[in-house]
């Protein structure tokens, strides 16, 4: 019988990222009874897997496990071409303990002036997986093509949104109404194929 949600289930979404959490729950449409993980105590995972998918199943599994309920989990990150692909899984960490995206972006700078890059290329990827607390799980993958911009723009968004410029857009995630954002991110892509798969 294949997997799916039902309406008003309550979920946990695996994340400790209030930004990220919000943007779930506003994809979500207020179709379900939304938790963070962070507001259940809940321990954060270490993400020991080499891909985003990967690392979405196993904060999915961690959570569904340790509050017995369905588990949402986002793995998601900006990969730069000139930077071989970084920071991507590792988009987070590049924040530092902390979680200042504000010293994360000017590493970016940073490491594109070192290699002396002119391609500002970059990738948002997201990943997204459901578990059960039985073992079940579904995952998906959405992507968002676009280029670097610096210094950052905007305080809309999370993350490395202000310094992101979406394929054919003149304004970056960071200066993006939330609405807008959510019609075409790399999250958004993911929610419609898990919708399809899900709902």
């Amino acid at each position: 019988m294949p997997l799916k949600l039902e309406p008003g289930a309550r979920l946990v979404a695996a994340t400790h990222n209030p930004g990220k959490a919000r943007e779930i729950a506003e994809l979500l449409e207020g179709r379900f009874d939304l938790v963070a993980a962070g507001e259940l105590g809940l321990p954060e995972p270490e993400e020991t897997e080499a891909t985003f998918v990967g690392n979405a199943l196993l904060k999915a599994r961690a959570a569904a496990a340790a509050s017995g309920l369905i588990a949402l989990a986002d793995d998601s990150g900006l990969s730069v071409a000139a930077l071989g692909g970084a920071p991507g899984i590792y988009s987070a960490r590049w924040a530092g303990p902390g979680k200042d995206f504000g010293v994360a972006m000017r590493k970016v700078e940073e490491r594109l002036e070192e290699v002396g890059a002119d391609d500002f290329s970059a990738w948002f990827t997201s990943a997204l997986a459901v578990a059960w607390p039985q073992g079940p799980a579904v995952v998906v993958e959405g992507r968002v093509d676009g280029a670097l911009t610096f210094p950052p723009r905007g305080d809309k968004g999370f993350g490395y949104d202000p310094i992101f410029l979406p394929e054919g857009l003149d304004q970056t995630f960071g200066e993006m109404e939330p609405a807008a954002k959510d019609g075409m991110s790399h999250r958004a892509r993911a929610f419609v194929k898990l919708k399809a798969a899900l709902l």
